[in-house]
């Protein structure tokens, strides 16, 4: 019998409705005492000393390129292979983005050709970690480490890091480890994650950004950012008396409500089940589907340390039309899938740009086939057999 499988529907139990319900009731809704809640919590998570909570990682991504001081006759480097927000934050800034193509048959940018686009205007690379498996971040540390006699810091915070400052776009790994055994967030020198609808932990739209340098200064330039460069927040300006602020740069609205931390803050504390249960699933999938034409990049040497935020597949020998003929073959049978990503050089503002396809063959072949079937905790194990039972099915 034909099902209706979402692809990654939020999983919100009765615990973030009491909690948002309690906010709502409280008479205080945007930023305040529960979002410093949450910042702490995250940062414990993290094993940071401190993190500011904002409204997306886009946010994130921005914030952390301002506070590095980056802008005009400056370049970032960031892959061609990801969602579009890892480079448009670099357009923001004013700022040139550097695209890299994936490595032969890899979703992660080649490592090599990073090494050799780093130049005197590069001030950071912009790393992603697709589907929830982090980086090879020893390597990015020791290319800019070597490429560091070249390096001409502009600002405090880059005169610190002494060489090119490595921005993790943690969007999918928020839970995720390297094999070191070192947890997302603490590994970049600054990390932007998205607690987005869809994500591992939701907070319907929100983000986190944390970072490794022992400087006190970071959190009060970020939170400036964040709410148009007031030097109060709205809850002390609210306070009797305590209206007059000062505005001391011309900052953003990237705040996050209390709102949306009281529901990141219940999902946080059943987190550990999430995962469990997101690690049961792609296991499931890869039981499934090992002997089938499928090329699974969440692997088993990967489940028990990636988020498992995507479930990646590359359906071998098919074209881009077959891979979109499955789409809707698979819609038919009530299975919703998707394609993460369709490299930032078909788009139209990258092609405005001057940026080429052709510049990245790799990037542009592993996106033909590619094919990401639903991951999320509403699914039954009974589901994720009848998604892979249809998908080999459909690809005989």
């Amino acid at each position: 019998m034909k099902r209706q499988i979402n692809f990654s529907p939020p999983d919100i139990s009765a615990s973030e409705i009491e909690l948002v319900t309690k906010v709502l009731k409280s008479g205080w809704i945007t930023t305040g005492p529960e979002t410093k809640l949450f910042e702490k919590r995250i940062a414990e998570f993290c094993g940071v000393k401190r993190c500011i909570c904002l409204n997306s990682a886009t946010a994130c991504l921005e914030t952390a390129l301002r506070l590095l001081g980056i802008g005009n006759g400056d370049e970032v480097i960031t892959t061609a292979y990801t969602f579009s927000a890892s480079c448009s934050v670099i357009y923001h800034v004013g700022a040139t983005p550097v695209l890299v193509d994936v490595g032969e048959n890899s979703f992660e940018m080649d490592y090599n050709k990073v090494f050799e686009l780093i130049n005197e205007k590069t001030k950071a690379i912009i790393a992603v970690d697709l589907g929830g498996v982090l980086c090879d971040y020893e390597k990015i540390f020791k290319i800019v480490n070597d490429r560091k006699n070249i390096f001409k810091p502009l600002g405090q915070i880059q005169g610190k890091i002494g060489r090119v400052a490595i921005i993790a776009d943690a969007a999918h790994s928020f839970g995720a480890f390297n094999k070191s055994g070192r947890i997302s967030g603490s590994i970049a020198d600054f990390t932007a994650f998205s607690f987005h609808a869809v994500k591992n932990l939701t907070t319907a739209e929100g983000g986190a950004l944390t970072w490794n340098l022992e400087d006190n200064s970071i959190y009060k330039e970020a939170s400036l950012l964040s709410l148009h460069g007031q030097s109060k927040s709205a809850l002390e300006k609210s306070k009797l008396g305590l209206w007059e602020y000062d505005i001391v740069n011309f900052g953003y609205k990237f705040n996050m409500t209390d709102i949306n931390a009281a529901l990141g803050l219940s999902q946080l504390e059943r987190f550990s089940s999430i995962m469990k249960k997101r690690r049961n699933i792609v296991r499931i999938y890869n039981n499934i589907l090992k002997n089938s034409d499928i090329k699974i990049y969440q692997n088993e040497s990967v489940v028990d340390i990636s988020s498992n935020h995507l479930y990646i597949t590359n359906l071998l020998g098919k074209s881009e039309k077959q891979r979109n003929d499955i789409i809707f073959k698979m819609a038919s049978e009530g299975i919703a899938t998707n394609v993460h990503y369709k490299p930032l050089p078909l788009f139209t503002a990258y092609k405005d740009k001057g940026i080429n396809i052709k510049e990245f063959p790799n990037a542009l072949k592993i996106y033909q086939n590619e094919l990401t079937l639903p991951l999320h905790t509403k699914l039954s194990d009974d589901d994720v057999s009848y998604v892979s039972d249809i998908l080999i099915k459909i690809l005989k």
